[in-house]
């Protein structure tokens, strides 16, 4: 099956907007698998730059767009991206965006919560983005969750909301928040409901239709695999499965649908919030990776913590996700480095180690190998061939590819959609 699959193969931020973008000028669908609207992705297209956080990157271009059943759904935030991205001249229609009538709901409980859980936490704090994102995940688990699907039976929702009040007023009382005001609640979704009900769809038979076709289908996760809840450096970790795997289950189709799994890594590291970053320059390198990379998060506007390139870890995500080609990005950031480091091992209580450990306290004790490279001063920005590329960063990835086990399928050398080294093109059946 001619599908590609998209993943971020470090901890999110490595450009998957971009390559998604590019990649979908070869699809027939885009769908988005898990997540919610913590995840941005910025696409620079000519003068025009879009920043996305719910909504396929495909959307842009036209393409059929779908938000499977795996994301948690902001439907305030939907409505109002959507308002942003049209203003913009981007036609949006439900001929060409498609919202799973399974996607649980994120509602302002869920926000309160998540806001609530990191000021109670001190030293402990995950970094989340306080968009209630976690929490909606919870009530999925705990089967208590409102879905797109009762945006259209609000009279009937009832049950379900006792059932989902009695969970969160009993943890609001614990923080001291007042209750939740059942009414305003509910008059709060009727009033979002019909920006969103035109998008709701099965989409799973849109997609079954696609398949059948033969269509180009285009998996566009979210975050990176280092945020995998079962796979990342728990506990601060997203709250869905990241890796490519989900892509099946989390937008309705069977496990074959993957295709061809692309993992999209920087050529330097870089990671928000809190947790263990073995690589990380808290210092002027780290400042100048920052500087040049504008390394900014998309949704938040954080700053991005900045480090050497940690071939350990990426090669580890590359073989839980399965991981057949990768898209390097913002090479160009490291044009006019004399010296790159990069992480080739672990030691840990005089051990080497080739592997990230699980546990927290060991993640934040690793201390990592490094192999001096020679950089170059040249500059790759806006090269679309390896001819264009200086020898020393054409080394430079292919000291990548010896480390990670895994070939370069795309190269991009600057945030403009055209400036791309295709090596692979990841839809040849």
């Amino acid at each position: 099956m001619p599908n590609v699959t998209v993943i971020g193969a470090q901890w999110g931020d490595e450009g998957k907007g971009k390559i998604v973008d590019w990649l979908s000028s070869r699809a027939d669908v885009v769908v988005r698998f898990q997540g919610g609207h913590n995840a941005g992705h910025t696409l620079v297209v000519g003068n025009q730059t879009y920043k996305l956080s719910l909504l396929p990157s495909g959307i842009v271009r036209g393409t059929l767009s779908i938000i499977g059943n795996g994301v948690v759904f902001d439907p305030w935030h939907f409505r109002d991206e959507v308002a942003r991205i049209s203003a913009m001249g981007v036609t949006i229609t439900p001929e060409n965006l498609a919202v799973a009538e399974q996607c649980p709901l994120i509602l302002p409980l869920h926000r309160d919560l998540d806001g609530a859980r990191e000021d109670a936490s001190g030293a402990g704090k995950i970094g989340t983005t306080r968009r209630g994102i976690g929490p909606a995940y919870e009530d999925k688990a705990g089967r208590r969750a409102l879905r797109v699907c009762d945006l259209a039976h609000l009279d009937d929702i009832g049950p379900q909301l006792d059932r989902l009040l009695a969970h969160h007023n009993a943890l609001r009382t614990g923080f001291g928040i007042a209750p939740v005001d059942r009414e305003q609640l509910i008059a709060e979704l009727r009033d979002v409901a019909p920006s969103v009900l035109p998008y709701i769809q099965p989409v799973w038979t849109r997609l079954r239709d696609a398949k059948a076709q033969r269509k180009r289908i285009l998996f566009e996760g979210a975050q990176g695999v280092l945020l995998d809840v079962d796979h990342g450096t728990y506990p601060f970790v997203t709250s869905s499965n990241v890796v490519a795997g989900q892509a099946a289950a989390g937008s309705g189709m069977g496990p074959n649908a993957t295709g061809y799994v692309l993992g999209i890594v920087k050529a330097y590291t870089t990671r928000v919030g809190s947790g263990p970053f073995p690589t990380e320059q808290d210092n002027d390198m780290g400042e100048r990776l920052g500087q040049r990379g504008r390394e900014f998060g998309t949704v938040t506007g954080r700053k991005r913590r900045c480090g050497w390139f940690d071939a350990v870890l990426v090669r580890q995500a590359i073989a839980v996700s399965g991981v057949a080609g990768m898209a390097l990005t913002k090479l160009d950031v490291l044009d006019g480095f004399e010296t790159l480091m990069i992480c080739t091992g672990y030691r840990l209580d005089g051990r080497e180690l080739d592997y990230l450990p699980a546990h927290t306290a060991d993640q934040a004790r690793v201390e990592p190998i490094y192999e001096e490279f020679q950089g170059w001063s040249e500059s790759t920005a806006g090269a679309r061939s390896w001819a264009e590329l200086p020898a020393q960063a054409i080394k430079y990835i292919r000291r990548i590819e010896e480390l990670t086990q895994c070939p370069v399928a795309l190269v991009s050398t600057s945030p403009e959609r055209e400036d791309t080294i295709l090596v692979r093109d990841p839809f040849v059946d």
